[in-house]
């Protein structure tokens, strides 16, 4: 508790009460550390592991394990091999109830023991293995919130030795504070969570995934296996997270809130408004950094209950105070001598009265009494400090916050810059800042994404012109800061102009893209063309021009920037532009073509062309000059020809050819019926491909007909309707008709002597 009040946050012990504490498992948290105790002999180093086991001792479970045993892996997370087993007795055990706090209302009686189990081991040094340090047990609280089935979900608690770890003699981060046990639903919680090295090394704080261990002790089937109550030995990496109940909940959510619970990656500081009743697995890592390089992890696992608790007096300063812990803060000034304080104490309508006091140079100097808000200006730089009395004078429950002000001078961030204007040269920096705190840190932005210098006087050369917007950060050692902002005007030209392409040889009309790559350049620049055909354009970077005449052309580009510089070149004989090919033929013959006179002669007439291509028809092609070819089908064709220039350039030509189907038909005089084999039968003959509707009729001289087809290869064997008895001596008349191939009608009619 603060002196004279109270905590939102009550940390280590505290009361609360859950429904289904009866039905507790005990286990609720611990973290592993190491100590490097020296070198023993050579290549062997002595290491002292500690590991903190916390259990709810109310509501039944089973005590600390006495005694517990670790076991200490080697190699890898994913191959690794047991090294050893140690069994650890306890030497502290704590046991705290505490009496309920005052002006805290609704908060019954909880309590936590604190088991600390510390060995010794002497172990080769290792240059790329680690060794793994475990301790895994069953079982956790049923009533656990954010993960699913935990009565049989049980814990690891281990820290990997690293190899970086042993070359150096480190020693692992240790945690400062004792974790709230209890924290009041609906008011911010704020809890200093960081933790110390005996080396100074770099910390950063996260949260970080709760390890199982164990299993239900009902259903393992070995209660020393890796799934039982008690592995033993522990079992090896890799572990396995928890199961969070998702998607409510995970490691780096651990307990939801308005805003959501957060831990500070730098100062440790966990922060937010829990909104949600229930106990919930926290998983806290510290990352311990020297030179760049990852030495340790250490992972505390503990049990946050959110209880509704409501203090009745917490006295609190404005947000622009950075809080050390929920009783100090501490509010920096650079410069700035006047400081306005603005009381933020929960709940207002409790406070009755409210002092401000500062120590001066031993003087105690009250100010604003009974004032909410105050500003107070201080003598000089220096550290000054405080207090915010709440109630001191009225009685009942009261609070105090303490106060620490540092007023450090004043930091002022300046700069000189130098460059040509015209040439694509670096711009050089130079630092003019000043601050009698002493400037150490530069960051430096040059108005480029992603670019940036820490260096005091740094060299940038920009990949791009513009207006370019230059800001310099500063820190003096107080961690005092100022930036400035610079608009660089940085618009030079290339220093060498470069087009594609660098030639061209093609045939008109030829259409080229003239490929801009001088650097720097963009849409501000005015860019001139002069195409070498009295065409010109201005002001596109890279454009396309049409040359419709033969000949060859020189190219000239001329560049000026927005600030007037300027620059040209002449790229002579660039473009060579020759007459394009014309493609032309003749065929032989080109008409009175059929299915009797089908072979024709092609005839190149092209002017320009180096290669042919014929496509005759719909199925033959030839690359000869002057192919022929003879036309199997009748119809209309397409003849097309495709000629090539030598510098590739096309040109084609198509012509059709009518392949006319013709027809021939004959037909007899006369027949002799007579049995002989000679002469016997009357018909006609021909070519008759593509014909329909085909039709024959004979009549006698009284108009009787005698005979009728539609077939053409149907005979008159004399007789009537060719079964009808023999007919007489005499002339017959016969027609014939049908439909030619296009449609066209034909008929023939003449006279059939019967001839015995």
């Amino acid at each position: 508790m603060k002196r004279n009040g109270i905590f939102a946050t009550l940390t280590f012990f505290t009361v609360f009460l859950f429904p289904a504490l009866s039905e507790a498992k005990h286990i609720i948290g611990g973290d592993v550390t190491y100590v490097c105790l020296g070198e023993v002999s050579p290549g062997i180093k002595r290491w002292r592991f500690t590991i903190h086991v916390y259990r709810d001792c109310i509501g039944g479970g089973p005590t600390f394990d006495q005694p517990i045993q670790f076991a200490i892996h080697q190699g890898s997370e994913t191959n690794n091999v047991l090294y050893l087993t140690k069994d650890v007795f306890y030497n502290y055990k704590a046991l705290i109830v505490p009496d309920t706090p005052q002006c805290v209302t609704q908060i019954p009686l909880v309590c936590v023991e604190e088991a600390i189990y510390t060995f010794e081991e002497d172990l080769p040094v290792l240059t790329n293995e680690s060794y793994f340090i475990v301790y895994q047990r069953c079982c956790r609280n049923e009533t656990i919130t954010n993960i699913i089935g935990p009565g049989d979900v049980g814990a690891t608690y281990t820290i990997e030795l690293t190899p970086a770890a042993m070359a150096v003699n480190n020693n692992s981060p240790v945690y400062t504070n004792f974790p709230p046990i209890i924290i009041c639903n609906n008011l911010p919680f704020i809890f200093n969570h960081s933790g110390t090295d005996a080396e100074g090394d770099i910390l950063v704080y996260s949260f970080c995934p709760a390890l199982a261990g164990g299993g239900n002790p009902i259903t393992s089937t070995d209660p020393f296996g890796c799934d039982g109550v008690i592995p033993t030995p522990p079992c090896p990496p890799p572990f396995n997270a928890v199961p969070y109940t998702v998607p409510d909940y995970n490691f780096n959510n651990p307990m939801g809130g308005d805003p959501q619970i957060n831990i500070n990656p730098v100062s440790g500081e966990i922060t937010g408004t829990p909104d949600l009743i229930g106990q919930y697995v926290v998983a806290i890592c510290v990352q311990e950094y020297r030179n760049g390089q990852l030495l340790s992890t250490v992972r505390r696992e503990f049990q946050f209950n959110v209880a509704d608790c409501t203090p009745d007096i917490d006295a609190k300063l404005s947000a622009d105070s950075l809080t050390i812990n929920v009783e100090d803060y501490t509010i920096k000034s650079c410069g700035e001598r006047t400081i306005f304080f603005q009381n933020k104490t929960t709940i207002a309508a409790n406070v009755k009265d409210v002092e401000w006091r500062f120590d001066i140079n031993g003087t105690t100097v009250s100010d604003n009494v009974n004032k909410w808000f105050t500003a107070f200006t201080f003598p000089d730089t220096g550290l000054y400090h405080g207090m915010l009395l709440i109630n001191q004078n009225s009685g009942g429950c009261s609070d105090t916050a303490f106060i620490h002000v540092q007023i450090y001078p004043e930091v002022h961030a300046g700069f000189a810059y130098d460059y040509d204007t015209c040439v694509a040269g670096p711009v050089i920096f130079e630092d003019h800042s000043r601050g009698e705190g002493g400037v150490n840190q530069w960051n430096w932005t040059f108005g480029i994404p992603g670019s940036a210098s820490n260096l005091q006087n740094p060299t940038f050369k920009y990949p791009i012109p513009g207006s370019h917007s230059v800001n310099l950060k500063v820190v003096d050692k107080n961690q005092c800061t100022d930036d400035t902002t610079a608009v660089i005007q940085w618009f030079p030209v290339p220093p060498v102009i470069i087009i594609q392409p660098n030639s061209y040889l093609g045939c008109v009309p030829a259409s080229i893209y003239f490929g801009n790559l001088s650097t720097p350049i963009d849409d501000s620049y005015n860019i001139v063309w002069y195409f070498g055909d009295g065409d010109s354009t201005q002001n596109v970077i890279s454009p396309t021009h049409v040359y419709n005449e033969a000949g060859v052309y020189d190219v000239r580009v001329e560049i000026t920037s927005p600030i007037g510089c300027y620059t040209e070149k002449d790229f002579f004989h660039l473009i060579g532009v020759e007459p394009a090919p014309v493609a032309n033929f003749e065929c032989d013959p080109d008409s009175a073509l059929s299915n009797f006179n089908n072979m024709v002669r092609f005839i190149d007439k092209s002017s320009g062309a180096a290669r042919w291509n014929w496509q005759i028809g719909p199925n033959f092609t030839s690359t000869e000059q002057n192919p022929e070819h003879t036309f199997q089908d009748t119809g209309q064709v397409t003849i097309r020809l495709l000629v090539t220039h030598p510098l590739g350039c096309i040109d084609s030509m198509t012509k059709e050819l009518d392949i006319r189907p013709e027809i021939t038909w004959f037909m007899p005089n006369a027949f002799t019926p007579n049995g002989d084999g000679i002469n016997d039968d009357f018909f006609g003959k021909g070519f008759l491909n593509g014909v329909t509707n085909f039709k024959m009729c004979i009549w006698n001289r009284w108009g009787e007909m005698v005979f009728e087809t539609s077939n053409p290869n149907d005979r008159w064997n004399g007789e009537k309707r060719n079964s009808g008895g023999m007919s007489p001596e005499g002339v017959y008349i016969y027609t014939v008709t049908f439909t030619g191939p296009r449609g066209e009608g034909r008929e023939f009619k003449g006279f059939a002597t019967v001839v015995r």
